[in-house]
């Protein structure tokens, strides 16, 4: 199949959270426009304490118009990798840091039209840690048992992409079957 050649490329905006661009690209001898979030990544985490449960949070998503209950996330800062973004966001969000961090695998959030890639955390061994919210980050935490989590997001109680991902992950990793 072959590649897009971009012919011509315009910043539309340029905000806190992501750019937008414009670019004309070229598909066998045709052009087209195609229209480009540019995101700097983020990371989420699948925190699990020692009895088996997991944070969440519950927070106000304005694209959704309404509460989602997530794991724990955010962008990556500049010059940030996502391991430490995952570390800053558990001492943000939940007030932890874990002493095993593990990687479980990464995702484009809608690759047709955004760069955003979030890389997902197995957070374990975690110790009190914290660090100030951000100040617009209004959230509630809360615990819920790893398989009622699960269960969760097969009744699409729980529908955030990134959190269906990450619960899914992290049982294929810990060898947890789902419900």
């Amino acid at each position: 199949m072959p590649a897009e050649k971009i012919i011509e490329s315009k910043q539309l905006f340029n905000g806190k959270v992501f750019n937008l661009r414009l670019d004309q690209v070229e598909v066998d001898g045709k052009t087209y426009q195609r229209e480009v979030i540019e995101h700097p990544g983020a990371a989420a985490i699948v925190a699990l304490n020692t009895k088996n449960q997991v944070y969440l949070v519950e927070q106000y998503r304005s694209g959704a118009a309404t509460d989602l209950l997530e794991i724990p996330a955010g962008g990556l800062e500049d010059g940030e990798d996502a391991e430490a973004c995952a570390r800053r966001e558990l001492q943000e969000e939940i007030g932890m840091i874990p002493e095993t961090l593990t990687r479980l695998g990464g995702f484009y959030v809608a690759a047709s039209y955004s760069s955003e890639f979030i890389t997902i955390y197995l957070a374990q061994s975690l110790k009190p840690s914290q660090l100030a919210p951000d100040a617009d980050e209004k959230l509630s935490m809360t615990l819920v048992p790893f398989r009622t989590a699960l269960g969760k997001v097969l009744t699409n109680e729980i529908t955030d992409s990134k959190t269906i991902i990450g619960l899914i992950w992290a049982a294929q990793h810990l060898g947890v079957s789902i419900p």
